[in-house]
């Protein structure tokens, strides 16, 4: 039994080893997607798969990569050896976002794995930027890996079937350099441990953060909670059902009811669903709780195959990962009473042949029920940053026009939500664009009587297009991005 002083003294040992992870990676990377936004994720998984610690990075990553982990598992490992794969219907989320693994060796054994999941630029298929807004395949999306071993011959591979094939030859080598920075850093806690004090340390820490998830859905009243929602495909809408039943110590999130599968590209793997519902539930019962599988032992997530949220190959999934992931989470919050924030990550990608760009864009945040929601920020399933004006006018071509807050955006009530931002970029000379978006007809919700947010809007040179589009812009036209406000919470106090 490890004494709570030496728990705690591990699980900073183990979290600090996931943040250098992030920082080697971040720092190496050549794409702005990467060392600007900050669109990865790293974390440790135990020999049996399991993970163990992650750093707080994009929460969409985070609670899928354990299926990466799992995909490899039955493969034969040697010291050398690296794994890399994006296929969604095998431990991925959607194509851009690749994950790179490196089992971690001592005497010969495994002793745990060291990943990281990064969003590339481009990774092929017909439209720049691999995010288009009319897939309705996964060929349709880009270059698909099913698990394989990362070495140069299927670096170089890989990357000649992808724009920029230098910057994704970086990147990769970035992520390899990461994982391989967070193996050695656990190979020298287990010489300093030993073998059997490290594979103690994990099953306590594991055990430990299930322990206080248990204490605090105790803390939750009992019963059965419904919410619902919908998403705005190209061709209609698409509902999602939620019943969530509190037990005692547990919770089941019961998806029966939603919309199946479609032919759009807002189909999710169902571990990008597991994943949006942890997020959810980590918000609802204490973040400080430390971020490993333990805490989602008592969690059960139920989403019928076939459905929206559990789709079988070849269904497209590039929206799925980033858009229904988003409202996922918002139903299970909305269930709980909460207020929603923009519901959305405002996928937008510019590009030609040979450059290409892509960023989610901040919004309004839902109101708590003792303040405001904050404005201008990463909602949710994201956690990026924004692309800074400076870097994007200098390497991609594009100006940016307008960047500000989209006062009076957020939704009324006793505490207000927070505001959404404009982002209205013009294009120096002629480049494709596709949007992925949500809540630009349906706003997202207050609470207890608060007001909804605004609705976001999408617009080129003052012409209003759909949530979702795929375009191309000429010299000197302008995309406007109106991104959604968050819903406020209470009714307003002068009501």
């Amino acid at each position: 039994m490890i004494d709570p002083v030496e728990l705690q003294l591990l699980v900073g040992s183990l979290r600090a080893i996931c943040e250098e992870m992030g920082a080697v990676l971040i720092r190496s990377a050549h794409s702005a997607n990467i060392k600007e936004r900050r669109d990865a994720s790293t974390a440790l998984f135990d020999p049996r798969g399991e993970m163990v610690m992650q750093a707080e990075h994009i929460p969409v990553h985070l609670g899928a990569m354990p299926a990466a982990v799992e995909a490899i598992l039955g493969e034969d490992q040697a010291p050398d050896r690296a794994w890399i794969l994006n296929d969604p219907y095998r431990g991925g989320t959607h194509l851009p976002d690749i994950t790179v693994i490196v089992p971690i060796f001592a005497r010969g054994e495994v002793i745990g794995y060291a990943a990281n999941r990064a969003h590339h630029a481009d990774v092929g298929g017909p439209t720049p930027g691999s995010m288009p807004a009319d897939s309705t395949t996964l060929s349709d999306e880009g270059v698909v890996i099913a698990p394989r071993p990362l070495d140069e011959e299927t670096v170089a591979e890989l990357v000649g079937q992808m724009r920029q094939p230098g910057q994704r030859r970086a990147d990769l080598r970035a992520q390899l350099a990461a994982s391989r920075a967070g193996a050695l850093r656990l190979a020298e806690l287990h010489g300093r441990l030993g073998g059997q004090k490290l594979e103690e340390a994990f099953a306590e820490v594991l055990d430990y953060a299930e322990r206080r998830t248990r204490a605090c859905l105790l803390e939750l009243d009992d019963g059965a909670r419904t919410a619902r929602d919908v998403l705005e495909a190209r061709d209609g809408e698409l509902e999602i059902v939620l019943e969530a039943t509190v037990e005692g110590d547990r919770v089941k999130l019961d998806f029966g009811g939603t919309a199946a599968q479609h032919e759009g590209n807002l189909n999710c793997p169902e571990a990008v669903t597991r994943s949006a519902c942890y997020f959810a539930m980590r918000v609802l019962t204490d973040p400080d709780i430390p971020p490993s599988a333990g805490a989602y032992r008592p969690v059960e997530v139920l989403a019928p195959e076939g459905s929206l949220l559990n789709a079988r190959p070849p269904a497209a999934v590039a929206g799925g990962n980033v858009e229904t992931s988003s409202r996922v989470a918002d139903v299970v919050l909305r269930a709980f009473g909460r207020a929603l924030g923009q519901g959305t990550m405002n996928n937008f990608t510019l590009g030609t042949e040979e450059v290409v760009y892509y960023e989610t864009i901040a919004g309004g945040q839902g109101a708590c029920p003792d303040a405001d929601g904050p404005s201008a920020v990463h909602v949710a399933m994201s956690n990026t940053l924004n692309t800074p004006v400076e870097a994007l006018e200098l390497e991609f071509p594009l100006r940016v026009t307008e960047y500000a807050l989209r006062r009076g955006s957020g939704g009324g009530g006793r505490f207000r939500g927070g505001d959404g931002v404009i982002r209205e970029i013009e294009a120096l000379e002629q480049v494709s664009y596709s949007l992925i978006t949500e809540r630009r007809r349906h706003p997202p919700p207050g609470a207890d009587g608060g007001e909804p947010g605004a609705p976001g809007r999408n617009l080129v040179d003052g012409e209003e297009i759909p949530s979702k589009a795929i375009g191309w812009l000429e010299p000197g036209q302008r995309l406007r991005i109106e991104t959604p406000g968050g819903g406020g919470h209470g009714a307003p106090e002068n009501a």
